[in-house]
C-alpha cells in the first residue's frame, strides 16, 4: 500500500511502524558523515532522544530501551534526525565518543565482502578493513 501525500510531504510525524512497532535508525557520524550503526527505535525511544539529545535505542534482544553509552561510556550526542518519506526510517546525525560498535571499532561497518582469494569458482568472505579503538573487554560494565 502506498503512503499518502500526506504521510510523504506534510508535517506530521505519522510512524509507520513494523509489526513489532519498530522503525530502522541508521546513525551515521554528523561530521565525517560514515555509517556508525543501525538499530531501532519504537515511538517511546525516539522521543526520549529528542527530550535528551542522547541517542536512545530500543533492545530487540532484551526488549528494553539502551541509552548508546550508558554502560561503555561510548556515547552518541544528537545532531540532527531525520526521517525518510514513508517515515518507515530514520537517520540519526550524531558526535560519537569513543566506539560505536560494541566490539570496540569506531563503526560497526569495519568488514568488506570480498570474492574468496584464489576461489575462481566462487566464494565470499569477509576482510577486516579498520582497527578497533579499545577492547570491548574493557568497554562495559561487568554486572
Amino acid at each position: 500500500m502506498a503512503a499518502s501525500k500526506e504521510q510523504e510531504l506534510g508535517n506530521q510525524l505519522n510512524l509507520k511502524l513494523d509489526s513489532n512497532g519498530l522503525i530502522t535508525a541508521v546513525t551515521v557520524d554528523a561530521d565525517t558523515r560514515e555509517v556508525l550503526m543501525v538499530a531501532f527505535m519504537n515511538k517511546e525511544a525516539l522521543e526520549k532522544t529528542m527530550a535528551t539529545g542522547k541517542a536512545t535505542y530500543w533492545s530487540r534482544s532484551r526488549q528494553k530501551f539502551w541509552v548508546k553509552g550508558e554502560e561503555s561510556g561510548n556515547t552518541q550526542q544528537i545532531v540532527s534526525v531525520t526521517i525518510d518519506c514513508d517515515q518507515d526510517a530514520v537517520v540519526l546525525k550524531v558526535r560519537q565518543k569513543g566506539a560505536a560498535c560494541h566490539n570496540g571499532f569506531e563503526s560497526c561497518f569495519y568488514r568488506q565482502i570480498v570474492p574468496v582469494a584464489g576461489g575462481g569458482g566462487g566464494g565470499l568472505e569477509l576482510k577486516t578493513i579498520a582497527a578497533p579503538l579499545m577492547d570491548p573487554d574493557k568497554m562495559y560494565k561487568k554486572s
